[in-house]
């Protein structure tokens, strides 16, 4: 997820803060911030009037310092990255699953092996007694052996 966001993140920042009349280098400040100010976003949270500041708000209009501080601008901006980064973490999942299931037609079906289940009451029956069977619910793989 975050090679995907980290790819296209800087760009789409950067872009989208100077088509609202953000300074450049101030934008490409921003924009070069770590990833950690989108996770603002997943709170809730705007973190543009905290990465601007009031030297570089105070220079707009108060409607377009709203539009840049508002609820709707900054997720907007970060959907196009954030789409990038699923693209990739569901490519990856799709990559590992078929290497999963490449690895496990390889392997082939393999039988569990049958241990012979120690007897509960004890050493072998006497020569000649019928065969036991152990107490186990349900298993057969003491079958024949000469078990209580």
């Amino acid at each position: 997820m975050v090679a995907g966001l980290a790819g296209s993140l800087p760009h789409t920042l950067t872009a989208g803060l100077t088509a609202q009349g953000v300074p450049a280098a101030d934008a490409r400040t921003i924009a070069s911030l770590p990833l950690r100010t989108l996770f603002a976003a997943f709170l809730g949270y705007n973190p543009v009037q905290q990465l601007l500041g009031p030297h570089v708000l105070g220079q707009f209009p108060p409607d377009h310092a709203r539009t840049l501080t508002g609820r709707e601008f900054f997720p907007q901006l970060i959907s196009g990255p954030f789409h990038d980064g699923l693209v990739v973490v569901f490519w990856l999942a799709i990559a590992m699953s078929l290497v999963a299931a490449g690895a496990s037609l390889v392997r082939g079906r393999r039988r569990p092996l049958r241990r012979a289940v120690p007897c509960a009451g004890g050493g072998p029956a006497p020569p000649g007694a019928p065969p036991r069977r152990a107490r186990h619910a349900g298993r057969r793989a003491t079958e024949g052996l000469n078990c209580p």
